[in-house]
């Protein structure tokens, strides 16, 4: 999928982004019904959360403030525009939505040790939980005609699970290293920052469907 749009678009991301953290624009997002009402008066502002380590903090912070984006961008969607291809091989803001989910899971049974497969599904099939994570075919496949409150209750079902879990460990768990990215030393810090910047960029590619859907 091509990732550079007009030069316009762009220009008007970074005065969005710009106003964003400067904390001068602060859309309200209200999606109580399905359980992901975010009301964080400072959620522009990382630093210790109630419960949380020192460093575990910051991520919940970063974890809270991208999810604040996803949701406000996704807010009163149509199911056109959930449902919508660009392409035979693209992917639906549906099933990229699940995608996140899907991702965020994985992580979950990566690191939080000890938790079998089978408490992590969340109440979702295995296979819609694969088709979420390859995406592709298998996504457009069955990652369709299902309504908005569907993936957002998914993605506060996992997000509360890890919260929940991050609560229990420490700055030293979250320092912990194994080999993972290109069998590298990978520390939990950077595989759970990396389920926020996945967010962020496929956040990019939904507000181009969103704006493309027709």
């Amino acid at each position: 999928m091509e990732r550079i749009g007009p030069l316009k678009d762009r220009r008007n991301f970074l005065r969005t982004s710009s106003l964003l953290g400067a904390g001068l624009f602060v859309p309200k997002v209200n999606f109580a019904s399905s359980g992901t009402f975010l009301t964080n008066e400072n959620i522009h502002e990382f630093g210790k959360r109630e419960g949380y380590a020192e460093q575990i903090s910051i991520l919940i912070s970063m974890m809270d403030w991208m999810r604040f984006v996803v949701l406000r961008d996704v807010e009163g969607i149509s199911q056109k525009q959930l449902d919508f291809l660009l392409d035979e091989n693209s992917n639906t803001i549906g099933a990229l939505l699940m995608h996140l989910a899907a991702t965020e899971r994985y992580y979950q049974i990566d690191t939080f040790a000890g938790i079998p497969k089978s408490k992590l599904d969340f109440g979702v099939e295995e296979d819609v939980w694969s088709a979420a994570s390859n995406l592709g075919r298998a996504g457009r496949n069955v990652l369709k005609g299902k309504p908005l409150s569907f993936y957002l209750d998914k993605l506060n079902e996992v997000r509360e699970f890890s919260k929940a879990e991050l609560k229990k460990r420490d700055d030293s768990w979250l320092m912990e290293t194994s080999e993972f990215f290109g069998n590298q030393p990978t520390n939990n810090y950077c595989k759970w920052f990396h389920v926020v910047e996945h967010e962020s960029n496929h956040n990019g590619q939904m507000r181009y469907i969103k704006g493309r859907a027709i």
